[in-house]
C-alpha cells in the first residue's frame, strides 16, 4: 500500500508509505491518499486525523519518473486531463472540503505535491529535522496548487520566494514565517500531534466543524456577506445535539460527552 489508513477511536491516521522514494507521489499513492480523505470526511464516527510519512520523509513531492520527458512507460501522473477527471476536486490539495480538523506531523523533507499537503492541513506541527521547498520551477515545471495556497498562508513576499526560487527551508525558518505552528524535537513529534488531536476532541466536533468552514469560506467574502453567512451557520450549529450538551455539561459542572450530532 502507498498510503496506510487506519481509524482509531475517533482519530484517523494517514501515513505515506513510499519510504523507499522517500514517500513520492504517484498514480497509486494519488488515488490511495484520495480515498483516505473521503473516507476520513464521510465518517461521521471520526473527527480529527493525523497524516504523517512513513521513514525519513513526509513527502519528497512527485516521483521523477511522472514529470514531462520520463522515458516511456514510466509516466505515472496525469495532471493534463485535470479538469475533467475526479482528481479535480477529490483531491485534498486541490479541492475537496473536509471540516473536520487535520493535523500533518512533518517528519522530514517536506517538497513539492508533498509540502502542498501539508499546507492544506489545518496545523502543521515539524521535527527539527523537517525541510520544506517546492523545487518543480528547478524543473521547469509550475507550482499551481501551491501558488494558490501559499500566499494566503504566509503572506505573498515570504511565498514567492519560495514558490520561485525553488529553494528549501529548514523547520526554524518554516517557523519564523508561519508556515508551520510548531517544531518539537523530531522523537516528540507524533507525542505532540496526539496532544493536539486529543485537545481537538475535546471540543464539539460540530462547533469546530462549523467555525473551520466559516473561516475558511468567509476570508474572501465581503464583511457583511461573510457576517450573513457566518450567522446563518451559527443558527443551524446551535440546534445540533452536541450544542445542547455543552450547554447542559456547563452548568452541571461536568466534561461534555460529544456525539457528532
Amino acid at each position: 500500500m502507498a498510503v496506510i489508513y487506519e481509524k482509531r477511536g475517533r482519530k484517523a491516521y494517514i501515513r505515506l508509505n513510499r519510504p523507499e522514494t522517500l514517500n513520492a507521489f504517484n498514480a497509486e499513492m494519488n488515488r490511495e491518499l484520495r480515498d483516505a480523505w473521503l473516507d476520513f470526511r464521510n465518517d461521521r464516527d471520526v473527527w480529527v486525523a493525523i497524516v504523517t510519512g512513513e521513514g525519513r520523509a513526509f513527502s519528497s513531492g512527485a516521483d521523477t519518473r511522472t514529470l514531462p520527458g520520463a522515458a516511456p512507460g514510466e509516466r505515472q501522473l496525469n495532471f493534463s486531463d485535470f479538469w475533467s477527471s475526479q482528481y479535480s476536486f477529490e483531491s485534498f490539495e486541490a479541492g475537496l472540503e473536509v471540516w473536520k480538523p487535520t493535523i500533518a506531523a512533518i517528519n522530514g523533507y517536506c517538497l513539492g505535491i508533498g509540502c502542498t499537503l501539508a499546507i492544506t492541513c489545518d496545523f502543521r506541527i515539524a521535527s527539527e529535522r523537517a525541510q520544506f521547498g517546492f523545487p518543480e520551477v528547478k524543473l521547469g515545471v509550475p507550482t499551481i496548487m501551491a501558488a494558490v495556497r501559499l500566499p494566503r498562508l504566509v503572506g505573498m513576499g515570504p511565498a514567492l520566494e519560495l514558490l520561485l526560487m525553488g529553494d528549501s527551508i529548514d523547520a526554524q525558518e518554516a517557523y519564523r514565517i508561519n508556515l508551520v505552528h510548531r517544531v518539537v524535537p523530531h522523537e516528540r513529534l507524533m507525542d505532540v500531534a496526539e496532544e493536539w488531536a486529543d485537545r481537538l476532541l475535546q471540543r464539539g466536533p460540530t462547533a469546530v466543524a462549523c467555525t473551520k468552514e466559516v473561516a475558511i469560506r468567509c476570508s474572501a467574502l465581503p464583511l457583511p456577506d461573510a457576517v450573513r453567512m457566518g450567522e446563518a451557520l451559527r443558527r443551524l450549529a446551535r440546534t445540533a445535539d452536541d450544542a445542547v450538551e455543552g450547554g447542559r455539561a456547563r452548568a452541571e459542572k461536568r466534561a461534555p460527552v460529544w456525539t457528532g450530532h
